[in-house]
């Protein structure tokens, strides 16, 4: 299973669940704007940390989920501090690793852009994983359109969202009966198997699409998915205990400055 389902599945399952959405919107927020706006050095660190406390101990998200998950994020994140670490060559004078024959260089000063930018984006991708295992993507979009946000963009967003899970499904059908029909039992079997699931898979999940749309529309369906959602209350405790924590990184972060 990919990580985009098992997120959404610990989503669903997670203790914060029955949390209104907007308190858990406001503390994954507020970690993000102290993880992008302060210095790295020491509330990056920080924000990490918290982030992952919150999802391994009150969120009770599952720890293997989160390593797989950071996993996929790491991975990413690497490969855009590594372009960052390598810069123009400056010139013979400036210390680091020159490579003049191809104009490049790794100097200290790129080293340190690198390990800024590096921190900024670990801590704010832990604080949105925060929010992305605690919370279901249908909960965040009802909740951004009573915020205001035009119901056009949300309903594009929920399409994109469900076409997504159309896609895996049919991906996922297509490889069985592949794999059924020993189609990758050899690296050139691989090779066009591979081929032929990229060339269907559009094409089989466009069709699924399209009939889930005629059976919607066969049911009265106007454009708007309207589903129940039961009332929460939001919680004093858990809104004040959230900006007292991101009070405290702030303070932190000015201290360091």
């Amino acid at each position: 299973m990919s990580v985009g389902p098992a997120l959404d599945t610990a989503a669903w399952a997670s203790a914060w669940r029955h949390r209104a959405t907007g308190e858990k919107v406001l503390l994954a927020g507020g970690l993000l704007a102290c993880a992008v706006g302060l210095p790295a050095w020491p509330v990056a660190p920080v924000v990490l940390v918290v982030s992952v406390v919150l999802l391994l101990g009150p969120a009770r998200v599952p720890p293997r989920l989160v390593v797989r998950a950071a996993r996929g994020v790491a991975w990413f994140l690497l490969l855009g501090c590594l372009s960052l670490a390598v810069a123009r060559d400056p010139g013979p004078g400036a210390s680091g690793v020159h490579w003049h024959g191809l104009g490049l260089a790794v100097t200290d000063v790129s080293v340190r852009q690198a390990g800024t930018a590096g921190g900024h984006a670990v801590a704010g991708a832990s604080s949105m994983l925060l929010l992305a295992a605690t919370t279901p993507m249908t909960d965040l979009l009802r909740w951004a359109a009573r915020r205001g946000v035009p119901v056009t963009v949300v309903e594009i967003a929920d399409l994109t969202y469900r076409f997504v899970f159309v896609l895996l499904a049919t991906t996922s059908a297509v490889h069985a009966a592949q794999a059924a029909r020993l189609g990758y039992t050899s690296r050139r079997a691989t090779l066009a198997s591979s081929s032929q699931l990229v060339a269907s898979v559009l094409v089989r999940a466009w069709e699924r699409a399209r009939r889930l749309q005629d059976g919607l529309e066969g049911r009265g369906f106007d454009g708007t998915l309207r589903v129940w959602e039961p009332p929460r209350q939001v919680s004093a405790g858990f809104v004040t205990a959230g900006l007292a924590l991101q009070v405290g990184i702030v303070a932190l972060g000015l201290a360091a400055r």
